[in-house]
């Protein structure tokens, strides 16, 4: 019922979307040549003439970026991100079919296209919003639910329980749970067990359920493939829940080797040769760019270093770097001339006599780091990422706090997301290890830049560095 029910949906909205783009061009053209233009005459049929590779264009390339999949899966900003992706490739091969294509074509307006994908862009998001808020507004009444069974008690069946029960707008009605070894009426949020995987085949001949979730606990891993057997028997759409969010706390990824699915256990997009070329060029520009604004101000640090106490302008000091491998970075020396055991007496501390008084201000304004561009560029280090430690702290760290060593799977940075969320200095390792695997998780380039953009108003005072 659910499915047929999606499928109608599907189609109306695809009808919709249709409607929305001759629309949204029709619009475009009013604009451009004015209302009192009409609609007849040769300028028209020219135009409009173009609707009809435009329109299904179009609606392959929402179809393409996955638009028209279940609002309960696709989140409000995934899915503006899949229309603005579709609309602007739309947008690209329309111009370069008018570059390539007769004489006539070089005479068309570049202003209506620009007008068309603005308001289509407008018109059709703002549709899928009401669409979204609608269905939201018809599950929250209890109507419109998919019914779903769960298969095998477990860690993994309580953490579907939760989001689901967290998020009622999606839909979901878990009739209950399937499992051998939980007694019969064990309740789990409202959810109970209702007997054991044996009793499945009669469940599913009843034919009352759209979809069977499999959370089996790892040691029942045995029973997969006759209960998978049985479910695809049914037709009864199926989908894997892994029990095993304990020992891989992440967002593993499947990668297709000829025909063998392989786990990863962390999904890592720098891990990806293109974004790693790219993410490396912006550093080496960014690096060139900011030492060229910033010389004035770093001339200005380095006399001011020198003057404030005897010893070198720059301090060096080794930290552990991209695989593990040790490197030494650069900064303005802030504090008096030291031995090698001073140094390693540990962290800073407030109003630490070793600190001069030059030294606080910098190490308060982050201009002390400013030497570590020279690291970018050297490739030791980013201009966003982990920060690096030294490697007595590493080799403590990564016995006392899990997965601390995963933040080494990238370069080590100058600022970071833990620095712009204020995990700077003297603050909780856990809590910076938590940022570090968000960003190494979720790395884009515009989580850089977005980073970059919080540093310039959250990130260079340190409250934290005495």
């Amino acid at each position: 019922m659910i499915e047929d029910n999606q499928k109608r949906l599907n189609q109306l909205h695809v009808v919709i979307d249709a409607l929305i783009i001759i629309v949204s061009y029709t619009l475009s053209y009013l604009l451009i040549f004015g209302w009192g233009s009409g609609l007849s005459g040769y300028n028209v049929r020219f135009y409009f003439s173009h609707l009809i590779a435009i329109v299904p264009g179009l609606l392959l390339l929402y179809w393409m970026n996955k638009l028209y999949t279940p609002k309960r899966v696709q989140g409000r900003r995934r899915e503006l991100a899949n229309l603005v992706w579709a609309s602007g490739s739309g947008l690209l091969l329309f111009m370069a079919y008018l570059y390539l294509g007769k004489e006539e074509l070089m005479h068309f307006s570049r202003r209506l296209i620009l007008y068309f994908f603005v308001i289509n862009l407008i018109f059709d998001y703002g549709f899928r919003m009401c669409l979204r808020n609608a269905l939201r507004r018809i599950r929250k009444k209890g109507y419109n639910q998919k019914n779903v069974l769960l298969i095998g008690y477990s860690r993994a069946a309580q953490a579907y329980i939760d989001r689901v029960r967290e998020n009622p707008v999606w839909g979901y009605n878990i009739r209950g749970i399937l499992d051998d070894y939980a007694p019969w009426g064990t309740d789990y949020k409202g959810v109970r067990v209702l007997g054991k995987t044996d009793h499945l085949d009669e469940i599913l001949k009843i034919g009352r359920l759209d979809e069977i979730a499999i959370t089996l606990g790892l040691q029942e891993y045995d029973k997969l493939e006759r209960i998978v057997v049985l479910c695809e028997k049914s037709g009864v759409h199926t989908k894997f829940i892994p029990d095993y969010l304990k020992i891989i706390p992440t967002t593993p990824y499947t990668e297709n080797l000829l025909g063998l699915p392989v786990i990863h256990i962390r999904y890592v997009p720098l891990n990806d040769s293109f974004n790693r070329t790219l993410k490396r060029t912006v550093d080496i520009f960014g690096a060139i760019v900011a030492l060229i604004i910033f010389s004035p101000i770093m001339l200005i640090a380095a006399i001011g270093v020198k003057l404030s106490s005897p010893g070198p302008v720059f301090f060096k000091q080794e930290r552990i770097g991209l695989h593990n491998r040790p490197f030494m970075m650069y900064k303005f020396r802030s504090m008096a001339q030291q031995t090698e055991a001073d140094e390693a007496k540990g962290w800073t501390k407030k109003n630490d006599p070793r600190v001069t008084g030059f030294g606080r201000f910098i190490r308060k304004t982050s201009i002390d780091e400013l030497p570590q561009m020279w690291n970018v560029l050297k490739g030791d280090m980013s201009l966003i990422g982990p920060r690096p430690e030294r490697p007595q702290y590493v080799e403590k760290f990564k016995e006392e706090i899990p997965r601390y060593m995963v933040k080494h799977q990238v370069r080590p940075g100058i600022t970071g997301w833990a620095q712009v969320n204020g995990y700077r200095g003297d603050t909780s390792i856990s809590k910076r290890i938590e940022c570090d695997l968000y960003y190494i998780e979720n790395w884009s380039i515009g989580l850089d830049f977005k980073i970059i953009f919080l540093t310039f108003f959250k990130g260079f005072i340190n409250k934290n560095a005495y």
